[in-house]
Order: structure tokens, then C-alpha cells, then sequence
């Protein structure tokens, strides 16, 4: 009965099931608790994929929610593992989550995102550190390798603290960093890409967070597409033009402006004419031809 019990805790899938009636009722729902569904629907799922995708480059997942069904986009840096053989593992996941969730049949889709840029992914690193620690490679060695790659691949700053009983006995930090990291403020929390980790290592838990300072990209594809707020641009001055310049300039309108009047006077004094040589009476000596 305790082993049952231990499993089911351990297990998100065994537990009771207050998110699924909440994802049930969601269109019954006031806005607030809307809101707390949709939190503790997309923490759950995360949990899920980040235990059941880890080796595959899990990166994160969006969910977006239509009136007819719930799209699920997982990012991967293997996509190819994500779908399985004849995507096989993809519609077990789907079929999983639909019965945890209560779907509908057909109401809920997975889909598979590859990461374009894994070196600019805080959660992929993240993975990727901690398989290297688990496959014994020494800390120092396995921080210095994901600071490089992160600054390879563009990125403005990284960095890793590992904690935990690395040597020894001793539990302790280590702090590995490079280039430009914003941890406060509006940038940080838009420039700033975080992930963390646990490694179950045989002296004990070791803990990892990666930290990515993303760089500025106006297509918004690699970075944000908001400028830091210190960057200032200084642009080129614009040529002033002479006194002389702008008072030949004035004259020259001023002349044309004159040219203008004089020929629209012209004009008017033209038509004025002709309409009254049209309305003048025609005498009758001329009328008969003589």
C-alpha cells in the first residue's frame, strides 16, 4: 500500500484530477480562474515533457487554445525523437495527455518545433550539462565546454552555477561566466534566457542554472526585437543650408509666385473678353450677308 502511494506521488499521471475538470469547465470559467487553469495546465504538461523528452533536447512548449481544439507545440532540438518511428510517440504523448486532461476526442494536437538555435536555448544547455555530468566528465571541464558553445553561437553573455557536492563532502558553488549578462529591470526580463536543473549524482543532488543574455535581432528570430535601453544611436547631422541659399531660395518662390498671379490676371482678362464679345448683339446689315 506505501509503495502505491509513493507511486502515485511520484507519478503526475496517477494523481487525482482537479486540473482536468478545471481544463473541462474552462469555458464555464470566471476570467480569474481562467487564468489559474491555463498556469497549472501548462506547468503540469511541462513537468511531463521535461521528464519524458529530456535526452531528446526538450526546449520548452506553447500552448495555444482554439474554440475547437488545443494545439500543443513542443520544441526540440531531435525532433526526429520527439514524432518516433512513424510517429509513434508522438500520438502516445497525445494519447497520454488527452486522458490526463480529459479531452475530447480529436480536441487536443501535439506537434513537434525543432530549436533553430540550440546555443542560444538556456533549457537545451541545461540538458545537455547535465548528461555530461552524469556521464562523468569533471564540472570545470563540462561548464567551460556550454560557455563556449553558448558564446559561439552569438549570444551577448552566459553564465553557469553548478551547486552542490561536486568534491568532497563540502557542498559548494561554482560560478562560470562570460561576456554581458542584465539580470534586473525590463531587460532582464526579456533579454534573459534561464534554465534549471537537478542531477541526481551518486554523492548527492547537484544543482545547474544556465543563464543566456540573447542578443538584439531587429526580425525578432534569434533575440528580441526591442532595443536595449542604453543603446543610443547617434545618427549622421543633416547639412544647414547658407543664409544666402535659403534667400535666393525665397525669391525665386517669390518670383514664381508673382508669374503665377500675373498669368492667372491674364487669363481672366482673356475670358472676360470673350464673353463679352459672345454676349455683344449682331447687327442685321451683317446678319443678311452684306
Amino acid at each position: 500500500y506505501a509503495g502505491a502511494n509513493q507511486a502515485a506521488v511520484s507519478n503526475p499521471l496517477l494523481t487525482t484530477k482537479p486540473t482536468a475538470k478545471m481544463m473541462k469547465n474552462r469555458s464555464k470559467m470566471s476570467t480569474k480562474r481562467k487564468f489559474v487553469a491555463d498556469g497549472v495546465f501548462y506547468a503540469e504538461l511541462n513537468e511531463l515533457l521535461t521528464r519524458e523528452l529530456a535526452e531528446d533536447g526538450y526546449a520548452g512548449v506553447e500552448v495555444r487554445t482554439t474554440p475547437h481544439r488545443t494545439e500543443i507545440i513542443i520544441r526540440a532540438t531531435k525532433t526526429q525523437n520527439v514524432l518516433g518511428e512513424k510517429g509513434q510517440r508522438i500520438r502516445e504523448l497525445t494519447s497520454v495527455v488527452q486522458k490526463r486532461f480529459e479531452f475530447a476526442e480529436g480536441a487536443v494536437e501535439l506537434y513537434a518545433e525543432r530549436v533553430q538555435n540550440r546555443g542560444l536555448c538556456a533549457q537545451a544547455q541545461a540538458e545537455s550539462l547535465k548528461f555530461k555530468l552524469l556521464a562523468g566528465l569533471a564540472v570545470r571541464r563540462a561548464c567551460y565546454g556550454v560557455v563556449r558553445f553558448v558564446m559561439e553561437a552569438s549570444a551577448k553573455g552566459c553564465e553557469v552555477i553548478v551547486s552542490g557536492k561536486l568534491r568532497g563532502q563540502r557542498a559548494k558553488a561554482m560560478k562560470f561566466g562570460d561576456g554581458y549578462m542584465i539580470k534586473t529591470g525590463h531587460a532582464g526580463q526579456v533579454y534573459t534566457d534561464i534554465a534549471v536543473r537537478h542531477v541526481a549524482m551518486r554523492q548527492g543532488m547537484i544543482g545547474i542554472k544556465v543563464s543566456i543574455m540573447l542578443p538584439h535581432d531587429p526580425k525578432g528570430i534569434n533575440g528580441p526585437s526591442i532595443p536595449l535601453d542604453d543603446v543610443v544611436t547617434i545618427l549622421e547631422p543633416k547639412e544647414e543650408p547658407s543664409p544666402e541659399s535659403i534667400l535666393q531660395a525665397q525669391q525665386a518662390a517669390e518670383a514664381a509666385a508673382a508669374a503665377a498671379a500675373q498669368a492667372a490676371a491674364l487669363q481672366a482678362s482673356m475670358l472676360a473678353q470673350q464673353q463679352a464679345a459672345a454676349a455683344a448683339p449682331v447687327e442685321p446689315a451683317m446678319q443678311a450677308g452684306f
